[in-house]
């Protein structure tokens, strides 16, 4: 099992990129998926999840900027970024739950960590 972001790389503020990640040999990457990140220094951020259903959360700090959409065919989940700002800047996670009874950006980290898995990351950095 594994999942493997691409798209990350270098932006300037106000600019968008969009992150995406593939699951492979993974049917319960349908029950919740999700994004989080990591700035230099600090904690890990849960930003994003869509659950089988469709229904996304999103911390406060992306929410109307960030969306996240989902293939389940191709076992795809995407993150779109818009207006990026500097503190945007840091490694972004792909993350899956197989239980996806908890399907919360706020959760996301917690969860995956313990009931599902989590991608090697994709840099992203946003200055002028």
């Amino acid at each position: 099992a594994q999942l493997t972001e691409s798209g990350g790389g270098s932006v300037q503020p106000g600019g968008s990129l969009t992150l995406s990640c593939e699951g492979s040999k993974m049917s319960y990457v349908r029950a919740c998926m999700g994004w989080f990140r990591q700035a230099p220094g600090q904690e890990h951020e849960g930003i994003a999840t869509i659950d089988r259903n469709g229904i996304t959360t999103y911390a406060d700090s992306v929410k109307g900027r960030f969306t996240i959409s989902k293939d389940d065919a191709k076992l795809m989940v995407s993150l779109r970024m818009n207006n990026l700002a500097p503190a945007d800047t840091g490694t972004y996670y792909c993350a899956a739950d197989r239980l996806g009874t908890l399907c919360r950006a706020e959760d996301i980290v917690r969860m995956a960590g313990a009931y599902g898995t989590i991608g090697q990351g994709t840099q992203v950095t946003v200055s002028s």
